[in-house]
């Protein structure tokens, strides 16, 4: 798909993506960024910024790849639905499954198993990644969104980047916290001794908040309520980790423990508007049951 915008008046001092989104509606704005940032949309010919300020009289060209094949397979893989409708489903992801195929894990992942469980999954995310609006690490186990069709998948998506969707998590942490409840503000981006991690930046980055609240506390230990407003890359491990006080098995951030396959992190609450119908919806999944008999043990 080829071809060129001219910026009008009307639209003077709007940012390139902003402006971009009126233009594709079916497009997220991630995705939009993305596409800007691989060169897929140009300014004067010139590669820029999902942020530049526009101009008047701008030359906007743009040469998007037609969407491929989708080359994943389905397979039968152990996940429960919580609910489903014509729009989305909310699943209950397990500990240790992946979300999506990567060069690591091709097969046995989210994806795989929706395709055999679900005929429409939207596609705005790309052919790996069908129906997924957001996602958990490979560890962290809970409630996830997926959509059936596009319309519903924007709807998900500016609901997330609105923060009108609500996500509440679980978490065991080493050590007690000092406060009771409190909000961590920081920026969160790529670790720069190891590009495979994220840290707190005191330049660069994105800004992240999380609220929490201790639920529980015990001699060595605290049960927390973590609370996104914004959805960073392992956002809760790391600002948990910045607190002095990881979760509980996670071996990237705290260190690993022998009895537990992962981090004790889980997706209990998600609350949204049903994109049809803009019914409130909210969905709680208990703990699972090797979280469960952790906490027994502290008791």
């Amino acid at each position: 798909m080829k071809g060129e915008i001219i910026v009008p008046q009307e639209v003077k001092g709007e940012r390139l993506d902003l402006f971009l989104l009126s233009q594709f509606p079916k497009f997220t704005r991630a995705y939009l960024k993305t596409l800007i940032e691989n060169g897929s949309f140009k300014v004067g010919e010139k590669i820029v910024k999902a942020g530049l300020p526009l101009k008047a009289g701008m030359k906007i060209t743009y040469e998007i790849e037609e969407a491929k094949p989708l080359d994943t397979k389905a397979e039968d893989v152990d996940f429960e639905i919580i609910f489903e409708n014509k729009n989305l489903l909310v699943v209950n992801k397990p500990q240790g499954l992946v979300v999506h195929p990567c060069s690591s894990t091709k097969n046995n992942t989210l994806v795989n198993g929706l395709l055999a469980k679900v005929k429409d999954l939207s596609g705005i995310n790309g052919t790996l990644r069908p129906g997924i609006v957001h996602r958990l690490d490979k560890n962290t186990s809970g409630l996830m969104l997926v959509a059936k069709n596009d319309i519903a998948h924007l709807s998900l998506a500016k609901q997330i980047q609105n923060k009108t969707c609500k996500r509440k998590y679980l978490a065991l942490l080493e050590g007690n916290l000092k406060h009771e409840e409190g909000e961590i503000t920081t920026q969160i981006g790529r670790n720069p001794k190891d590009r495979k991690k994220m840290a707190v930046l005191q330049q660069g980055g994105k800004e992240a908040i999380t609220f929490y609240r201790v639920i529980k506390r015990f001699q060595k230990y605290c049960l927390v309520e973590f609370t996104l407003k914004t959805g960073r890359t392992h956002q809760i491990r790391v600002h948990a980790s910045h607190l002095g006080h990881p979760v509980v098995g996670d071996d990237i951030y705290g260190k690993a423990n022998k009895g537990l396959n992962g981090q004790l992190l889980h997706s209990y609450y998600i609350e949204f508007d049903e994109p049809s119908t803009t019914e409130r919806l909210h969905f709680e999944a208990s703990l699972p049951n090797y979280f469960e008999k952790f906490i027994e043990k502290l008791i």
